[in-house]
């Protein structure tokens, strides 16, 4: 690539020849010799500075460049801590003109669920690569305009999963594909935690995300998708309630669901903000396996029914996301957990509240 021409300009002279939906991210779309991919991050939550920004201290092949935040107050403490210039500090108003900054090569979107969309086709627009966080977006239809968006500006689009890049959890991924305790005959998995959210919080609003079942529902709906194998569930039903009515008067509280696959196996699955847990188990002919806890950030461990002990890994679980995914754009190959994951859980999300609503349905998906 010319000196002299800018990547986004590139990606607009190739328009829809570097479309990726089979062919993959051509490896001319990043410059050899950028050892390290430049990361914005599009929000400053507790998510990103926790975890994402301490993550990228301890990547190999990304590192973090920009921030894009609607708090002014936020950005001297950031510049100073992680040495980001004036030109790669964006707000939610002019994040566009990162189009025009090659040294960001990827926006990550950490905002509230309700804004994702938004915000990834901005980045996408710009003719940036695209992680987005989980959930992935509020319905299947904005889930689709982001994938689209990526498409139609030849970019990679990766959501947050990064319980997908855990060494345990790949495990029994592996261990569900190939049956090594026989067919899976059945799941059980349940995500969340006893606290509270004060007024004003997003988790409390419908219109941003809120509630359980999209805050922390989508930790056993993946777990059960990934955990089953080569299956994909064909049907569900759920309940959705409330008892702290006067925090939770909006959003769910509380989620159950049962997940049916093919051949009548059933994922049962549970999340809440009244409650602790944190657990996956896989029942198979031959034996069973569970990884408990299996979301935490740090401490994922597990058992099987023939006593073989799945240990912590120590790492930076977030690190090694950013880096996994990072080093396929380099790479030029697919993302590891592409916009076709966070479209099909959002699509068994809404079954779930469908269902509620009509007295726990069976709804197809």
């Amino acid at each position: 690539m010319s000196d002299n021409i800018s990547r986004k300009q590139f990606l607009k002279q190739a328009g829809s020849a570097l479309a990726v939906a089979s062919i993959g991210f051509p490896s001319i779309i990043i410059p050899n010799k950028k050892d390290k991919l430049g990361v914005a991050l599009v929000g400053l939550g507790s998510y990103s500075t926790g975890r994402l920004a301490p993550g990228l201290q301890q990547t190999e092949h990304c590192e973090l460049r920009g921030i894009v935040t609607g708090s002014p107050s936020k950005i001297p403490t950031w510049q100073k801590k992680y040495d980001i210039p004036d030109a790669n500090v964006y707000n939610y108003e002019t994040m566009h003109e990162v189009a025009n900054n090659d040294d960001i090569d990827i926006i990550y979107v950490v905002v509230p669920t309700g804004l994702h969309a938004k915000y990834s086709i901005i980045g996408a627009e710009a003719g940036k690569h695209v992680w987005c966080e989980k959930p992935m977006a509020m319905n299947v239809q904005e889930c689709q305009s982001i994938i689209d968006a990526a498409n139609k500006n030849g970019v990679s689009l990766s959501i947050g999963y990064r319980m997908q890049h855990e060494p345990n959890t790949k495990t029994i991924i592996e261990w569900g594909k190939e049956e090594k305790y026989g067919a899976i005959t059945g799941v059980q998995t349940g995500a969340g935690y006893s606290g509270s959210h004060p007024e004003g919080n997003w988790r409390r609003d419908a219109e941003l995300g809120g509630g359980a079942l999209y805050d922390m529902g989508v930790y056993p709906i993946n777990g059960a998708r990934y955990s089953t194998g080569t299956m994909e569930p064909i049907a569900v039903r759920g309940r959705q309630w409330s008892e702290r009515k006067e925090m939770y008067d909006e959003v769910d509280e509380f989620t159950e669901f049962e997940l049916e696959f093919p051949g009548g196996v059933i994922a049962d699955g549970e999340t809440s903000f009244g409650k602790s847990m944190n657990y996956l188990e896989v029942n198979c002919t031959d034996g069973w396996y569970k990884l408990e806890p299996f979301q935490s950030y740090s401490g994922v461990q597990g058992v099987t029914s023939d006593g073989k002990e799945l240990p912590p890994d120590p790492n930076h679980q977030q690190a090694r996301q950013m880096d996994n995914e990072a080093l396929a754009i380099k790479e030029g190959r697919d993302p590891i957990v592409p916009g076709s994951e966070g479209l099909k859980d959002i699509r068994i999300v809404q079954a779930i509240m469908e269902s509620s609503e009509k007295d726990r349905a069976w709804i197809d998906l």
